[in-house]
């Protein structure tokens, strides 16, 4: 994977065709579905977004009051709550409960926080079996790879690819139709959703006053992973919160069709805790495990409306510079420009690792236009930029001169005329440098300097006055 700002460029540059093909065209098919909807559906539909942002922004605010009153309303309704402030403690809890009943089989739904723990790979290494049952995580899954994208984790791979995968691991014979595909998956997933002791999902939404988890998903799997198995687990992020259950419709509509163009997912659930008594199925018992993992850090800093994201995808969806370098440039578990922003901020290894990110955009505003809960991405971009640069984050291959050098130039009649007299020794300087310094060869690999052609404006305006007997 890419380690700074401009090896971004080189793997977007390296990139497949098919693979930039397959990214480029689903995003830009999702994001065309998405102002469609939005039209059709609403009048205003900025003005859906603006409120959506004030109620998440307040609940950010007022974020300890809501966990408190989500953890009480949890518990009421039979679930056991638990807190994790960062990733080592959340995989250790999800241990722990499955150690407890004996549990050695787990069948997950997509959940980002998990991918964002590590916690497959975790418990694969204390002899768990964990299953992913989306059909995209599935594939990452099988075939070692990472999630390139948040709601639709292979948009990097096409049908063939699949079809090598499955038959790879036994699931059929090769075949590119998407029906025979997802009919291996479903065949080969069913065993596993019966043999498992324990479903684990994520969260969309959970609403405080009612203590109820909302989860949207558009194949079920997240039904049939709690359906056959007697113990749910809950891992979600405490920004998750909503106040009121009555605020969902609007995060709902929102969500659906920022995401994928839809009206509303597929599926959409609401669970308010484990199996009431006489039901024929359901989970006997429910953990939901509030996972922080460097939220606090963020909802202290001048960047916390990135905490209001919803994850539904739509500014990577628009973004040029994911559609080029695909989800997989950006070396941690949110990419695009959400991920420019969060992944810093909550990198187990720190900011600077990830302090690069943040330039790897064209501040177009796009993402800001398309946000459903209207996070001015640019603007928290800009910041982290500055912070970098505060904190010498990143070592630059080639220092932009500072701007005192400029003031004192621009302040100086006497330096300024010099200046302009020595500006078009900068149409042959650059090509010097190339030979004598590696720095600037790397600056100008994808760079072109517009050509001087200044510093006669004295002169002429001399002529004039002249000409007018000044």
């Amino acid at each position: 994977m890419a380690k700074s700002i401009q090896e971004i460029d080189s793997f977007a540059e390296k990139l497949p065709d098919d693979t930039r093909a397959s990214v480029h065209h689903a995003s830009k098919l999702k994001t065309e579905k998405r102002f469609a909807t939005l039209a059709s559906d609403f009048e205003e539909p900025d003005t859906l977004r603006k409120t959506a942002a004030r109620v998440k922004q307040h609940t950010l605010e007022h974020l300890d009051e809501y966990l408190l009153q989500a953890e009480a309303s949890l518990q009421r309704n039979g679930a056991t709550v638990h807190w994790a402030s960062d990733s080592e403690e959340a995989n250790a809890t999800v241990l722990r409960i499955m150690q407890q009943r004996g549990a050695k089989k787990m069948v997950k739904s997509k959940s980002m926080v998990s991918e964002e723990t590590e916690l497959v790979a975790y418990l694969e290494k204390n002899d768990i079996e964990a299953v992913e049952t989306d059909l995209g995580e599935f594939v990452v899954q099988i075939d070692g790879d990472h999630p390139s994208h948040i709601v639709t984790p292979i948009i990097h791979k096409n049908r063939k690819q699949v079809a090598r995968s499955f038959e790879r691991e036994g699931l059929g014979a090769y075949t590119e139709s998407p029906e025979e595909l997802t009919a291996m998956a479903r065949r080969h997933l069913r065993a596993k959703y019966l043999a498992a002791d324990v479903g684990l999902t994520g969260a969309n939404f959970v609403t405080a006053d009612t203590g109820r988890i909302t989860l949207v998903t558009n194949e079920g799997n997240a039904r049939f992973s709690m359906a056959a198995t007697k113990t749910l687990i809950v891992m979600v992020g405490i920004e998750k919160l909503v106040p009121r259950q009555s605020d969902l419709p609007l995060f709902l509509s929102l969500l659906g069709r920022s995401a994928t163009g839809q009206a509303l997912t597929v599926y959409t659930q609401f669970i308010g805790g484990p199996k009431l008594s006489g039901l024929p199925e359901g989970p006997e018992e429910m953990h939901v495990i509030f996972l922080d993992n460097g939220r606090s850090e963020v909802l202290a800093s001048d960047c916390r409306e990135i905490l209001r994201c919803i994850r539904c995808g739509a500014c990577m969806n628009i973004c040029p510079v994911y559609r080029q370098a695909s989800g997989h440039a950006y070396r941690f578990v949110y990419p695009g420009p959400v991920g420019a922003v969060l992944s810093p901020l909550i990198n187990p290894q720190g900011f600077p690792q990830l302090a690069d990110l943040p330039k790897a955009s064209s501040l177009c505003g796009a993402c800001q236009e398309v946000c459903p809960v209207d996070i001015p991405i640019p603007d928290l971009l800009v910041r982290l930029r500055r912070r970098g640069k505060l904190e010498k984050a990143e070592k630059a291959s080639i220092n932009t001169p500072g701007f005192g050098v400029w003031a004192s130039g621009a302040t100086s009649p006497g330096m300024w005329r010099a200046g302009l007299k020595m500006g078009h020794a900068m149409n042959y300087l650059p090509r010097v440098l190339l030979d004598v310094n590696p720095a600037a060869h790397a600056w100008q690999e994808h760079r072109d300097l517009p050509p001087f052609d200044g510093g006669s404006f004295r002169s002429w305006l001399k002529e004039k006055d002249k000409e007018a007997g000044k």
